[in-house]
């Protein structure tokens, strides 16, 4: 709106402080705060207010015809986005050839799916074994040998 940053800001908060003083201040700012918040809601106003005239004037119609006049390209590419959402919104029938291929592939996916999973749980499976393999491992190689000299109760003799 103003394009003020935070240096502006505080400068303009010193300057206040030094004019208008410590004490009255906080008053100062409560009053700034009411002012821009009701600009804020007549601005917000406003704004919905000609946007509610350009709808019932039909503006956004011409508007909307003149940006696909001016970008062909976006224009076509739209409409193939809406003409493949329309085809992705029928019905098949499940009796067609394209009906029973479509049920077939939705099959196939889902036995892909089950497959992919099913791997990927006998992977994680197999990664859990050995890591506890490895740490059965160091268990075994930080557990202190008993016949050794300097164990507590060993004798040292093997």
């Amino acid at each position: 709106m103003f394009d003020l940053g935070w240096t502006e800001l505080l400068v303009i908060g010193i300057v206040a402080l030094i004019v208008v003083g410590p004490k009255d201040l906080p008053v100062l700012f409560r009053n700034v705060g009411r002012f821009v918040g009701k600009a804020k809601g007549m601005a917000r106003e406003f704004s919905r207010a000609m946007n509610d005239a350009a709808d019932e004037s039909g503006v956004r119609d011409v508007a909307k015809s003149f940006k696909s006049a001016t970008d062909p390209v976006g224009s076509a590419m739209s409409g193939v986005k809406d003409a493949a959402k329309s085809m992705t919104d029928l019905k098949i029938d499940p009796e067609s050839e394209t009906g029973k291929l479509s049920a077939k592939r939705a099959a196939d996916a889902k036995k892909i799916e089950a497959a992919t999973a099913r791997r990927a749980a006998e992977r994680k499976a197999k990664e859990a074994q050995e890591a506890l393999a490895k740490a059965d491992e160091l268990d075994a190689a930080l557990k202190p040998d008993p016949n050794a000299p300097d164990a507590p109760g060993g004798d040292g003799k093997a």
